[in-house]
Formats: structure tokens, sequence, C-alpha cells
């Protein structure tokens, strides 16, 4: 399977701010340049900080989409560091 095409999953819904931003940002450090991944955050503070806190950092905010419950936000890692 091609990883570019594989996009994995952090469920951070009830996790509070910062820590979910620092989460995040660890989880891509981890991963592969040009790789995805799916955050879930919840409604309110972490919806509103964490997307506007990765994009300044230099990652590629792709899509947020809401689920209802929670917020579903795609994020691409730089392919150059």
């Amino acid at each position: 399977m091609d990883s570019a095409l594989s996009i994995e999953q952090l469920d951070l819904r009830g996790t509070p701010c910062p820590l979910n931003f620092v989460r995040t940002k660890l989880k891509l450090e981890q991963m592969a340049p040009g790789s995805l991944l799916e955050v879930w955050l919840d409604p309110g503070e972490p919806i509103e900080q964490v997307p506007d806190s990765l994009k300044m950092d230099g990652y590629g905010v792709e899509a947020i989409n809401d689920c209802s419950e929670y917020f579903a936000v795609r994020v691409r890692r730089p392919a150059n560091p």
C-alpha cells in the first residue's frame, strides 16, 4: 500500500488546549514528510485554535469537516521541513 494514500487518525476529543496542539504536532513530527493526519477535535477552543496554530508552524491544513459532535481536521506534514 502506498503510504501517501493512507491517512492516520488521531482522536483528541476531550483533550484540553494546548495539549491537543502539542499532541498533534508530536504525531506529525513522527510521520514521514508529505503524510496526512486526520485529527478529531472538539468544538470551541480546540477547533478555533489548533488549525491556525498548525498553519503558523508550517503545516498544511487541507480540510476541516464538521462531523456534528466533533471536527475532523486533515493536516499534511510538509514534504521539506
